[in-house]
């Protein structure tokens, strides 16, 4: 099948609902479906936002500025990720319990507009790494329609750029919480770092960005003394491994740019920066995970 035969087999499958909610960011992937589902279902389609510490205020902005461009129904719906038990100390299954809260409140806005049906923006692709969340999205009866009607990413932005969505080329992006590795605490501040940091590098011309977060001491209070009798500071003991695309890798050697991207970072809170020379990956935070498993 080719991606033309895919969107039909995408339309069919929606048809075949009496209505949907959508669990919609503004990406590439719940863009393409909600505008999608949208045609086929008109307003028997809502698109819900969550919106939390761990998306930038920017994301949620810009979907919903997409979504009256679009013209389909939206809702804004708030969570708390951190009020999740187990979710601050950031397990490998963290995701499960994230993506259960919201699609458990997805659930009930579905029941509620009497549309019967959940769906979400994973795709074939998706199947091809780690994602706890869609054991979540399975245990609560979500649907995957793109990935029901065999599409992978590069379809879904080949039909958007045919449809006229501005996401066609939109960077990937995820939630914040996915720039720590499993087993370090996922704090307020440390987010705001995470974000402050992204931002500062995507208004510096960069488009696919993370900054990965890792503390090099462990945790203790400011003014509390070790056996030695020596404080030590809990600020600025984090070290940021920035990942962008391999044709921005060049301009991390420019030693304006280098110097600029180094200060603004320090001053956000990270004592050392370093830049990823695989560049941007998918699931980078992952690999570790692979490596036990091999």
């Amino acid at each position: 099948m080719n991606a033309h035969d895919k969107l039909e087999k995408l339309k069919s499958l929606l048809a075949a609902l009496s209505g949907v909610v959508v669990g919609y960011s503004g990406g590439v992937d719940s863009t393409f479906l909600a505008a999608v589902a949208h045609k086929v279902l008109g307003d028997r389609m809502l698109a819900v936002t969550a919106r939390s510490e761990t998306y930038p205020s920017s994301e949620m902005e810009a979907a919903g500025q997409l979504a009256k461009q679009l013209g389909f129904r939206h809702l804004f719906i708030d969570t708390s990720e951190l009020g999740i038990p187990g979710y601050a100390e950031n397990p490998t299954d963290r995701c499960f319990y994230c993506k259960g809260e919201l699609f458990g409140k997805l659930v009930e806005i579905a029941k509620s507009e009497g549309l019967n049906n959940v769906a979400d923006g994973a795709n074939v692709d998706d199947t091809h790494d780690f994602r706890p969340g869609m054991k979540a999205a399975a245990a609560l009866g979500v649907r995957s329609l793109l990935k029901d009607a065999g599409l992978d990413k590069a379809e879904i932005r080949e039909l958007s750029h045919e449809m006229g969505l501005p996401t066609w080329d939109k960077p990937s992006f995820a939630c914040l919480a996915s720039r720590f590795p499993y087993g370090v605490r996922i704090t307020r501040e440390r987010l705001k770092m995470v974000g402050e940091a992204e931002e500062f590098l995507r208004g510096k011309g960069l488009r696919q960005v993370r900054v990965r977060y890792y503390p090099l001491l462990k945790e203790v209070e400011v003014g509390k003394q070790d056996k030695a009798g020596v404080g030590t500071p809990a600020l600025q003991q984090a070290m940021a491994r920035i990942e962008v695309g391999l044709d921005d890798l060049p301009r991390f050697f420019e030693t304006t740019f280098r110097d600029e991207v180094v200060s603004r970072l320090k001053e956000i809170g990270f004592l050392y920066v370093a830049l990823d020379l695989q560049g941007y990956r998918t699931g980078s935070m992952n690999e570790g995970l692979r490596v036990l498993e091999s």
